[in-house]
């Protein structure tokens, strides 16, 4: 009955890649298969292609490019992602775009590289989001704090903020800071187990799988807190 795989504890991790360049997709291929604990399953140079074949291959991290001749890669992260929720999704630039990097947050993605990244950094940076890790932490989310106080932010969270407990806004509000858990767990005076399960809760109640997607709405509702009446006074 336990008819279990043998080398189901040290399975190399299996990447799909997408690039439109035949070229780069050859050079992250060579890379990534030289590592004993990693192998490409799969390629594609297009969203087409990528959308047809990925879902077959069960990955477990795909790499792909942001700007795609037939589409961009963070449709293509949302969807795959659809289908395959554990799928952890690294995305592929030639450029520092903040909106990219904004959508790629919102679509799920767990890190964002330059294409410009030494080789060893890239293998690190999959051997990271493999382990279900985000390569975008607090201090990149907050890079994107500024571009987010758009005038015309159309940003109607409060719906969503509204069925947060009190102790879930002030978890969201520490998550928006960059605090991890154990230093959430001390300011609020929490286990770190019940600030999981606090985190687990709001995460469902915003609709969003990642932390670093409840920090980036945590930031738009402070900004907004501040342009408009700032914060209430707590008694």
């Amino acid at each position: 009955m336990s008819d279990v795989p043998s080398a189901s504890a040290e399975a190399p991790t299996k990447v799909f890649l997408l690039d439109d360049h035949e070229v780069v997709r050859r050079g992250l291929r060579d890379l990534l298969d030289a590592e004993a604990d990693i192998t490409v399953v799969g390629e594609a140079g297009t969203a087409e292609q990528a959308l047809a074949r990925g879902p077959a291959l069960r990955p477990d991290v795909a790499v792909l490019d942001v700007r795609l001749p037939d589409g961009d890669g963070i449709a293509v992260c949302r969807e795959l992602r659809s289908r395959m929720p554990d799928l952890a999704c690294l995305m592929l630039t030639s450029f520092d775009d903040e909106d990219a990097l904004l959508d790629a947050i919102m679509a799920g993605a767990a890190g964002y590289v330059l294409k410009q990244i030494k080789g060893s950094d890239l293998v690190s940076a999959v051997r990271t989001v493999a382990t279900g890790q985000s390569m975008l932490d607090p201090a990149t989310t907050a890079r994107l704090m500024h571009s987010l106080r758009d005038p015309e932010g159309r940003v109607p969270e409060d719906t969503r903020l509204a069925a947060l407990s009190e102790r879930e806004r002030a978890v969201l509000e520490l998550i928006g800071e960059g605090l991890t858990n154990r230093q959430i767990a001390k300011r609020l005076y929490l286990s770190e187990k019940t600030v999981k399960n606090h985190i687990s809760r709001l995460l469902g109640k915003l609709g969003v799988e990642r932390r670093v997607q409840a920090a980036v709405i945590a930031a738009q509702v402070h900004d907004q807190g501040h342009a408009g009446e700032g914060a209430s006074p707590k008694h």
